[in-house]
């Protein structure tokens, strides 16, 4: 490499700990100068470090990076995201500027999925009703029937990068999976052995539905209370991607008839009131929106943000590019 970068990181002193291991700080630092903001939304701070940057790594909370911020940027090639959306802080001007971006969101897709196949399984098995009723004092209690994985049609609605690992879990121990994704092909669905189909055929079909779908305006309540009316008794919903996509008024509805089970990490309302009637409910399972939160899926969203930035600085390809047609179908 001819030349050493200047690279700013704009991150807590938490938030580095956590993501940034010190060998992956050592690969940084061999990089060039390594620049540190401890507060990633000073947009004030930010403007004043930018003059001379080469690179940025931006974190949780990151400042927007809009016209008057990125006119400081006079040298600035790449932005790298060390944790997954980007849609909070990157502007239009990034792409207008002919700034690359990538993240690194890949790090939390198997993680997620893990927790994703838990909460299947747990449904298929009614591991939360038996849990909530041993609590009580029972020892069985009155539940629907209990299913195999491989006896079952788990239905995946988005084969995200989530949803991808999902699906070559569940496919791996033996389960008959439907998808839906207008942009999943007939190829790639063969290939993840898988087979395609619309949302109303999977809802009616699956005995668990899986969410891993984006957070876009075409997917905003795609679950709502016509859609839950088609899954047939004792099916569950499981949710780990966002709240955005189910209306959560017709799945609690749903829900206290007892008719569903769902497993749940997101909500609405984060963190979930202590008087949510979610809580109370024995045929739900409940995560604090922690499915990714893993000691190593953080350190590995360090580890591909410095990947990133070596490839950047020996010209190879980027492998987590985000381009401004990819950022419009991603949540």
């Amino acid at each position: 490499m001819a030349e050493k970068l200047r690279i700013v990181l704009a991150a807590t002193p938490a938030y580095r700990e956590m993501v940034f291991a010190p060998e992956v700080v050592a690969r940084l630092e061999a990089l060039g100068e390594v620049v540190v903001l401890d507060d990633p939304g000073d947009a004030d701070a930010l403007r004043a470090a930018l003059p001379g940057t080469d690179v940025l790594i931006t974190s949780w909370g990151a400042a927007p990076l809009t016209a008057d911020v990125l006119d400081r940027a006079d040298r600035l090639t790449l932005i790298a995201h060390s944790a997954s959306s980007v849609k909070h802080f990157v502007t239009d001007e990034v792409f207008r500027r002919g700034l690359r971006l990538t993240q690194a969101g890949q790090a939390m897709a198997l993680p997620v999925a893990e927790v994703s196949l838990a909460f299947t399984l747990s449904m298929l098995h009614r591991i939360q009703r038996f849990d909530h009723a041993m609590h009580a004092g029972a020892w069985r209690d009155d539940v629907p029937p209990q299913h195999g994985l491989t006896a079952s049609r788990i239905g995946v609605v988005g084969a995200s990068r989530t949803g991808v690992e999902y699906i070559r879990m569940v496919v791996a121990l033996g389960a008959e999976v439907v998808v839906y994704d207008p942009y999943l092909t007939d190829d790639r669905a063969r290939e993840l052995g898988v087979r395609r189909t619309d949302l109303d055929d999977l809802l009616r079909t699956s005995r668990v539905v899986a969410l891993h779908a984006p957070t876009l305006p075409e997917t905003h309540h795609m679950i709502g209370a016509r859609e839950l009316a088609l899954m047939p008794d004792g099916a569950a919903l499981v949710n780990t991607a966002r709240s955005w996509l189910v209306d959560m008024s017709a799945l609690l509805n749903e829900l206290r008839s007892g008719r569903l089970d769902a497993a749940l990490d997101v909500f609405d309302e984060e963190p979930l009131p202590a008087d949510s009637p979610f809580r109370g409910l024995p045929n739900v399972l409940l995560m604090p929106h922690q499915a990714a939160a893993t000691v190593e899926c953080y350190f590995e969203m360090g580890e591909i943000t410095t990947d990133e930035i070596e490839r950047h600085a020996s010209g190879r390809p980027l492998q987590y590019e985000l381009t401004e047609a990819a950022l419009t179908r991603m949540g």
